[in-house]
């Protein structure tokens, strides 16, 4: 799947590429199946220097690709052309900053998401293996309270401040994440204005 922007340049290879009839012509031919340059030529009754011309351009705009090489009694080489396997898409540039924070906002619904249901997930992760259901409740309970261990002796005295857990990490991450997006797209939209 490509996506175009109107104006880039593949978009205006493209736009080159198939505005004229002949280049319609050859990748309708080429819809059925694979073929030379030579067959190209004779099917569709046209020289074979427009036929190349087409040829080249569709190559380039990267909507025809090369599927094998074959050789000629005399020894030529003779390419076999077909259509790239792909999906186009032609989609305008974001230009207000509303629809550009609107798809930043439902970015972040799911982070919150992901890490609420993180959360809902975690003490069944992290307890011992081999705990049931109601094992896990009465462990984590029984662990938060300090029944079952006892604190470990430790030379270092512990650091004071906030324990970073997983899920907390996961969620400052993706804000993170966005925050350095927002501002890039900000960036690109202000330098296209």
């Amino acid at each position: 799947m490509v996506v175009l922007q109107p104006g880039d340049e593949r978009a205006q290879k493209i736009g080159k590429a198939i505005a004229s009839q002949a280049a319609n012509d050859i990748l309708h031919a080429l819809q059925e199946r694979p073929k030379t340059a030579g067959d190209l030529a004779s099917t569709l009754a046209m020289p074979m220097g427009t036929v190349k011309y087409h040829i080249e351009n569709l190559l380039d705009a990267g909507l025809l690709e090369i599927r094998e090489t074959r050789y000629s009694v005399k020894g030529r080489e003779i390419k076999v052309y077909g259509l790239k396997d792909q999906l186009l898409i032609v989609a305008p540039r974001v230009q207000n900053i509303r629809s550009l924070l609107l798809k930043y906002a439902t970015l972040f619904g799911i982070i919150i998401l992901a890490s609420v249901a993180a959360y809902a997930m975690l003490p069944i992760l992290s307890a011992p293996p081999g705990m049931g259901g109601e094992d896990v409740a009465k462990f984590q309970g029984e662990r938060s309270v300090g029944i079952m261990a006892e604190p470990a002796p430790s030379a270092v005295a512990p650091v004071q401040g906030l324990a970073l857990d997983p899920v907390l990490a996961f969620f400052l991450g993706g804000c993170l994440v966005i925050i350095l997006l927002i501002i890039y797209e900000v960036a690109v939209w202000r330098r296209l204005k």
